[in-house]
């Protein structure tokens, strides 16, 4: 369903259309045909992934990017859910045994628990495969040289240079210094690379000015960083029932988490300056492209996420700081 109005009441101009989130949801779940010839095992467990979407933050935030640099609906809608289906599958690669071998993952059993880890491996490519398809598609909207960039961008992110070099040094990190660089440094691989694609990608396509994506860039390096030191307070200080994830992983299984680096309270401080540091640059994107104001909302639920994660902390950071 397409929303002209806002939460307010008041019109959206074109620039400004958004989805709900049924919308995406529904196109989570349909943007990948299963054919009638599909092994039943296969299927079913690629029925799992789809019917078990998580918070569709992402593709909501690549949407709207996309539709306020003047990509078309079909496409931005394209290009929202590649982008989650790239993410979802390197969430069912992270949950593998040989990886972080949890056991829940959105509020259910992981992939490879109930479909054995050929079964979740073989749904994380289906996914992979299908988002380059649906990347592919989005890019045809665009012009020639905007493609080629976006399509280079795709690379550079998940590549070598990308999520693939972060995801071995976090496979490896008992054997790198254990300290806030190597941490940060990892973080940069693996999410920092998936905030890239979300926030530039769809901008790079509608032919956003250097100096935006500029702007850009950097709003997703610092929210990225922000995102992985939630996350890893999570790691530390919730439950498997309040993560929605298996936890206490970081530990056990001697992987990288910058609260358990620096401590919580060093981390808490740490987090407190990259959202500073990303509300000014935020405020600049926004003067240069209004249509992107939407972004302050998300920021604001990344501080809140913040709170609830560190209410029950108090005590640890106290005696930290004593």
């Amino acid at each position: 369903m397409l929303k002209t109005t806002t939460d307010s009441g008041a019109p959206l101009g074109p620039s400004m259309e958004v989805l709900d989130t049924k919308s995406f949801a529904d196109a989570f779940g349909s943007s990948l045909p299963l054919p009638a010839t599909l092994d039943p095992h296969f299927e079913e467990a690629l029925r799992h992934v789809l019917d078990n979407h998580g918070s569709l933050v992402r593709p909501r935030m690549v949407y709207q990017v996309a539709i306020a640099y003047a990509l078309a609906s079909e496409h931005a809608k394209d290009l929202a859910i590649a982008l989650e289906y790239f993410h979802t599958a390197s969430l069912l690669f992270d949950d593998l045994p040989c990886m972080d071998n949890a056991s829940e993952r959105r509020g259910v059993p992981c992939a490879h628990l109930v479909f054995g880890e050929a079964g979740a491996i073989l749904a994380a490519l289906a996914l992979i495969n299908r988002a380059y398809a649906l990347s592919w598609s989005a890019a045809s909207g665009a012009p020639r040289l905007n493609q080629q960039r976006a399509l280079k961008y795709i690379e550079e992110c998940l590549g070598l240079d990308g999520l693939l070099n972060g995801q071995s040094l976090d496979l490896h990190y008992s054997t790198l210094p254990h300290n806030r660089e190597t941490t940060e440094r990892i973080a940069r691989g693996k999410t920092v690379s998936l905030i890239r694609l979300t926030l530039v990608l769809p901008a790079m396509l509608g032919g956003a000015p250097p100096r935006e994506i500029q702007l850009l860039e950097r709003v997703a390096k610092y929210w990225g960083l922000s995102y992985q030191i939630v996350d890893d307070l999570k790691d530390m200080l919730q439950s498997d029932i309040d993560a929605g994830k298996t936890v206490a992983r970081d530990a056990l299984l001697d992987r990288p988490n910058i609260a358990a680096a620096v401590g919580v309270y060093r981390a808490v401080e740490r987090l407190t300056r990259f959202i500073h540091i990303g509300d000014r640059t935020l405020r600049r994107l926004i003067k240069s492209r209004p249509a992107l104001s939407f972004l302050g909302r998300l920021r604001r639920d990344l501080e809140e996420e913040l709170v609830r994660v560190t209410t029950n902390a108090c005590e640890t950071v106290t005696g930290e700081r004593t």
